[in-house]
């Protein structure tokens, strides 16, 4: 149970970030309050389904008055789990893993890169962004004297099971796999699939539809 006393839909929570990142654009503009009505406007999205999103959780807005921006800002950064400071690693500091260090969105959204994996021996003892390349060989001695919650796999897909499994071994409950391989691993650790090219196919597929209705 997840303490709002029902299971809440996973298209639900993928939905909550975008959520979180409207409303962080809102208070940058100094606005205080917001209807649902105004939020759907912006977002693209039908009020009513802001309204139900945000009952899953109990609710947050006030009728004749709307949402206090900064308190759902604040209520949806607590129901992602942002306050709890994930430590993060990457193994692979190629080009992939590199762009993902140097990305400033990490400490921002409540994740904190704390160490960098590779096997190549001109980057390891080098910096990415201020955060420390290891030789991947260490990688289990330094989790088991370090705990991390998120492990981030940018490595070929031939070494991805090998060092997933490791990961998952030194405690590492999340993953994030941008390897185009399924991984196997228990109940209790979660894994999150990024395939760009299979997000580049969909959107294929959406331009050739409009095409078609052009025509």
């Amino acid at each position: 149970m997840n303490g709002y006393g029902k299971k809440i839909s996973l298209v639900v929570i993928r939905r909550l970030p975008r959520y979180y990142r409207y409303l962080a654009e809102l208070l940058k503009q100094d606005i205080k309050r917001i209807s649902s009505k105004e939020l759907s406007e912006r977002m693209n999205v039908t009020a009513s389904q802001i309204r139900q999103d945000l009952n899953c959780f109990g609710g947050f807005g006030q009728q004749g008055y709307g949402y206090n921006v900064e308190e759902l800002y604040n209520e949806i950064g607590a129901i992602l789990g942002l306050r709890d400071g994930h430590k993060t690693i990457i193994a692979g500091a190629g080009h992939l893993g590199h762009a993902l260090a140097n990305h400033g969105g990490f400490e921002k959204r409540g994740f904190k890169l704390v160490a960098i994996f590779d096997n190549d021996k001109e980057k390891i003892g080098t910096t990415i962004n201020g955060v420390m390349v290891y030789d991947i060989a260490d990688m289990e001695s330094y989790l088991k004297e370090n705990p991390v919650t998120i492990g981030i796999l940018a490595v070929p897909r031939t070494c991805t099971t090998e060092i997933a499994d490791l990961m998952v071994k030194c405690g590492i409950k999340g993953l994030l796999n941008f390897s185009y391989m399924d991984l196997k691993v228990p109940e209790n650790v979660i894994v999150e699939n990024v395939h760009l090219t299979d997000s580049m196919m969909t959107l294929s597929y959406q331009l050739r539809e409009n095409k078609n209705i052009g025509e």
